[in-house]
């Protein structure tokens, strides 16, 4: 559990130093190749943390500490209505292991990792864009004009 702990950590420190040069950096300056690379690299390192090292860590401390095997079952609490079964049975009318909820849990790291990958990439692109202030326009869409101005 440390070391997906410590992972998550370390991913979220580098992706912190990411945003943090983003913001300072203005839209139009030219890099060097050393700057290039440099910043390549170090992208480079935060997609293997977090598509690599992240995932590697849950799936370890999964198989390991908390014992998700193939042959045991989900079993969810008895209630009332379900008789003899538990929840999790009365609702899924078929059984699943700790290790598919593993392995969706890692789907679910990868699905987050892409889109932060994605809104990290969009806001690098964007960094100089400044937000237009939008003209009030009425309920279908046109200007809406000043009282006194124009004719």
């Amino acid at each position: 559990m440390v070391a997906f702990a410590v992972s998550l950590l370390v991913t979220a420190a580098m992706v912190w130093g990411l945003d943090v040069y983003r913001q300072r950096c203005p839209a139009d300056k030219e890099f060097t190749w050393g700057e290039a690379m440099l910043f390549a690299t170090y992208v480079f390192l935060v997609l293997f943390w977090a598509y690599g090292v992240v995932p590697h860590q849950w799936l370890t401390w999964a198989d390991s500490e908390l014992n998700w095997r193939p042959d045991r079952f989900i079993v969810g609490p008895s209630m009332p209505w379900t008789g003899d079964q538990g929840i999790i049975e009365w609702a899924l009318p078929f059984t699943t292991t700790y290790l598919v909820l593993r392995d969706l849990i890692a789907v679910g790291i990868y699905g987050v990792a892409l889109a932060g990958n994605i809104v990290m990439w969009n806001q690098w692109q964007n960094r100089g864009v400044e937000k237009e202030e939008a003209e009030p326009t009425s309920e279908y869409g046109r200007p809406l004009v000043r009282e006194g101005v124009g004719a």
